[in-house]
């Protein structure tokens, strides 16, 4: 969080772990991703009532296609405006279908122990920044490389992105944003090896 004129901190998500801040309505996010093969679960709450938040399945419906784009808005699970794209150098290579991984997914995979996970990693996160949820909503997953194809599956291809890509949105409510490093090691999502990302909050 920074003042109006100076430079925003740069927070770090650990890999396989989550970071969570408030951001006032106004204020722009900019989620970085640092070494271009991160794969970043993104939530955004009502600040004042979690019980609303962004949804995908509401958002593709507002944008009548599975990926938005620059200048679209998303919305939350009672049609409100919530986080409007202003920048986005993957130029909305990012994924709004697929459910955030969790203990069972990796289990499904051969797990045998306790695998890191998006899911598990949000609720820490809010928790660990004061705030309660009732569900874990669907993510808004950045960079996330996993077109539908033309046969309509749909593959986990390896990341495809350049270090540094970002993308900027702008909080239209006060909100708090969860951001998780996907911890998948399994498959090729995040190239076999999950690392960190950042983040920047600004005016």
């Amino acid at each position: 969080m920074t003042r109006k004129g100076t430079t925003p901190v740069r927070i770090t998500i650990p890999a396989r772990h989550a970071r969570a801040a408030l951001v006032k309505k106004g204020k722009k996010v900019r989620v970085i991703n640092t070494h271009g093969t991160q794969v970043v679960d993104c939530w955004a709450f009502n600040a004042h009532n979690t019980a609303e938040f962004m949804s995908m399945e509401h958002c593709r419906v507002a944008f009548e296609r599975y990926r938005p784009r620059r200048g679209d808005t998303m919305v939350t699970n009672l049609r409100r405006p919530i986080l409007k794209i202003m920048q986005d150098t993957a130029d909305g290579a990012h994924d709004t279908l697929l459910a955030a991984c969790d203990r069972f997914r990796y289990e499904q995979l051969g797990c045998k122990e306790y695998h890191r996970n998006c899911t598990d990693n949000l609720w820490e996160a809010m928790i660990g920044a004061g705030y309660k949820i009732a569900e874990t909503p669907s993510p808004f997953n950045l960079w996330q490389n996993t077109p539908v194809e033309p046969d309509d599956t749909i593959k986990p291809n390896p990341p495809a992105y350049k270090k540094g890509d970002y993308i900027v949105m702008r909080a239209e409510m006060d909100l708090v944003i969860c951001l998780s490093a996907c911890p998948q090691d399994i498959t090729s999502i995040n190239g076999n090896r999950p690392r960190n990302a950042h983040f920047e909050i600004s005016a």
